[in-house]
């Protein structure tokens, strides 16, 4: 399975290349690379996968590094933000339907996580931190959002009503995201930083919604 990795000061990320969001991190390339095969279980389930579909790497003899980047600052933090030369392939209406089926997939994974925990006290802790499940839900709507930005949606504007927010949330990242493909002028003008193309866009996205999915699955047990 070909992997690029993304090498920081402090931490690396390994991504595997033909499947957006599946991404782990570790402090060395080794440690990142043990990590994306062991989450492949995980992976695979969240996304809706057969063995078949995507056969998964048995040790790390069978990833291939095809490609290294420099890390930065986001990188340490523990963010994979380096954009890759698989991003920058064009995205054709059949890939960009595959694409958005995987990334509804992470986010219907997501919601189940979130129901199965409501009313629970989430354990604190190194990996999950203090979060209650009600700002995790905040942050990942509001992470969506910015997302959507990235790609040259228009700001979105939060309600009270978390479940509204998260279905606007998504549908703006997901026309963004076709706009891009299909190459529509962005809804805004970016002077200050260059647009997020789509693979870099959907790559993000699901890599943040099953982080945040497998958290509340680690903290409530």
């Amino acid at each position: 399975m070909d992997v690029f990795v993304e090498i920081g000061s402090k931490r690396t990320f390994a991504s595997a290349v033909q499947w957006p969001g599946w991404s782990r991190s570790g402090k060395t390339e080794e440690a990142a690379l043990a990590q994306l095969a062991a989450y492949g279980p995980r992976y695979q389930q969240a996304v809706g996968l057969t063995p078949a579909r995507l056969p998964l790497p048995e040790t790390t003899a069978d990833l291939v590094v095809i490609e290294r980047l420099k890390g930065s600052s986001g990188t340490d933090f523990g963010v994979p933000s380096a954009l890759a030369q698989a991003d920058e392939q064009p995205v054709n209406g059949e890939e960009l339907a595959a694409l958005a089926d995987l990334w509804r997939s992470a986010w219907a994974y997501f919601d189940s996580a979130a129901r199965k925990a409501q009313g629970v006290t989430l354990t604190v802790g190194p990996r999950g931190g203090g979060r209650s499940l009600e700002k995790i839900r905040m942050h990942t709507m509001e992470s969506e959002a910015a997302y959507a930005n990235a790609l040259g949606a228009r700001s979105i504007k939060p309600t009270s009503d978390i479940a509204q927010d998260e279905e606007f949330a998504r549908a703006a990242f997901l026309d963004a995201v076709t706009n891009r493909a299909e190459g529509l002028p962005p809804e805004r003008t970016v002077r200050s930083a260059r647009l997020w193309i789509p693979r870099e866009a959907i790559r993000r996205s699901i890599w943040h919604t099953l982080d945040h999915a497998w958290e509340i699955e680690d903290r409530n047990s």
